[in-house]
């Protein structure tokens, strides 16, 4: 079994920054990619940032040069830093991780997710 937790999430004021932390734990052999997610009320859960297991990170366009993804691998663990933050970011945020695991004598690979941390952007 393999959870992930986040923290840092909370309420920020328009240009103000955050840290979103996630951790993995459980059996893991490895992880590839790991990255972050969000859900704004009423609206579909979008792809934020993602890093692969070798350092290769990718944005969506209306984040890049305001938010910092980054991961320790040897902690399984990876941060977004958001900064200059805008009322269009308030969401649910969500850690994703594709995790391998053994099952028996084979290697699962397997997308796991956290249970969310809300950011709030509002004066």
């Amino acid at each position: 079994q393999v959870h992930l937790v986040e923290s840092g999430g909370g309420l920020v004021q328009p240009g103000g920054s955050l840290r979103l932390s996630c951790a993995a734990s459980g059996s893991i052999i490895g992880i590839e990619t790991m990255g972050w997610y969000r859900q704004a009320p009423g609206e579909q859960r979008e792809w934020v940032a993602s890093i692969t297991r070798s350092d290769v990170t990718n944005y969506k366009d209306s984040v890049k040069g305001r938010f910092t993804i980054s991961r320790d691998s040897a902690k399984n663990t990876v941060s977004l830093q958001m900064n200059s933050l805008k009322p269009e970011d308030m969401a649910l945020y969500y850690c994703n991780a594709n995790v391998r695991t053994m099952f028996g004598s084979m290697t699962l690979s397997t997308d796991y997710w956290g249970q969310g941390t809300q950011v709030t952007v509002s004066s």
